[in-house]
Order: C-alpha cells, then sequence, then structure tokens
C-alpha cells in the first residue's frame, strides 16, 4: 500500500449577502463568502487537499471560475465529484482534518453537522470494506489579528491522508 498527505487552503472574502455556507451547512445569521460558486471554504480546501495528494489538478483547474456553469454552484457536490475522481485512481481517503480561521460568525454549534456532511461528501473515496473516514474540525478565531481577526473573511487549512492500495 502507499500512503499520501495532501494540503489544501482556500480563503474567501464576506460577501454581502446572508446564508454563509461551510461544510455544506447554511449559516444564516452570516453573510455568504464571496465567490463564483457557493463560497464553501471548507469544501474548496478538502477538495485540494485531496487532489493535491493524489497529483491531480488543483480545484481551480478542474472546475475554473470562468465556467459560466459553475456560477453558485454547490461545493459539496463538486467535493464529490473530486472523490468520484480520486477513487477512479484507485485513492482511498483515511483521514481529513480541517481547521477554520473565523473571527464570526461562531462556528461551535455547527461543527458535528459539517463533519457528518464533508465525511457524506466523501463516501465514494471509501475504502471498501475500512471503517470509513474520519473527519476532524476544528474552527480557530483570528484574535483581532489580521483579515481573518477584522472578521473580513474565514481562511481554511486541510490535511488529507489517502491511500492507494
Amino acid at each position: 500500500m502507499k500512503y499520501r498527505v495532501g494540503l489544501g487552503f482556500d480563503v474567501h472574502p464576506f460577501g454581502t449577502e446572508p446564508p454563509l455556507v461551510l461544510g455544506g451547512v447554511e449559516i444564516p445569521e452570516a453573510a455568504r463568502l464571496a465567490g463564483h460558486s457557493d463560497g464553501d471554504a471548507v469544501a474548496h480546501a478538502v477538495a485540494d487537499a485531496l487532489l493535491g495528494g493524489a497529483g491531480l489538478p488543483d480545484l481551480g483547474s478542474l472546475f475554473p471560475a470562468s465556467d459560466e456553469s459553475l456560477e453558485n454552484a454547490d461545493s459539496m457536490g463538486l467535493l464529490g465529484d473530486v472523490a468520484e475522481r480520486i477513487a477512479k485512481q484507485g485513492w482511498w481517503v483515511q483521514n481529513v482534518d480541517v481547521v477554520i480561521a473565523a473571527e464570526t460568525p461562531k462556528l461551535a454549534p455547527y461543527i458535528a453537522t459539517m463533519t457528518e456532511r464533508v465525511a457524506d461528501a466523501l463516501s465514494a473515496a471509501r475504502e471498501p470494506m475500512g471503517t470509513g473516514i474520519a473527519v476532524s474540525m476544528k474552527p480557530k478565531r483570528g484574535e483581532g489579528l489580521g483579515a481573518i481577526g477584522r472578521a473580513e473573511g474565514i481562511a481554511v487549512w486541510v490535511v488529507a491522508m489517502i491511500m492507494h492500495g
């Protein structure tokens, strides 16, 4: 068996209209993130971590912002597509570790649901006869520092381990 690690990162500024979508969960009290799709920075960073680990092109190359059909696209659907792509290459997701940097809104009430939705979106890349995909998600604050600390947007980092075998 061969293991690889992928690193994903995404950052978006806040737009003007609600709802915020993170990890496939709508947070109605916050403005959505600006972006061509629905702006789900969690889904985007997870996808890039998996694509990088599998040695495939990044999310922006596969789903370019210049593609009009992807305007307001469901990023969890794109993440599901990425899971299918890496599975077709023989890769299985072992674990995904997500850090969300956001001064606002408070994310703790949504973390369990986001974790479930990300795991569900990755189901195509679950190892057959395996124990499942471990997803962990941690919200962090910017503590007043930089664009994140000034509540101008949200940044997400993801590390993913995938296995080929």
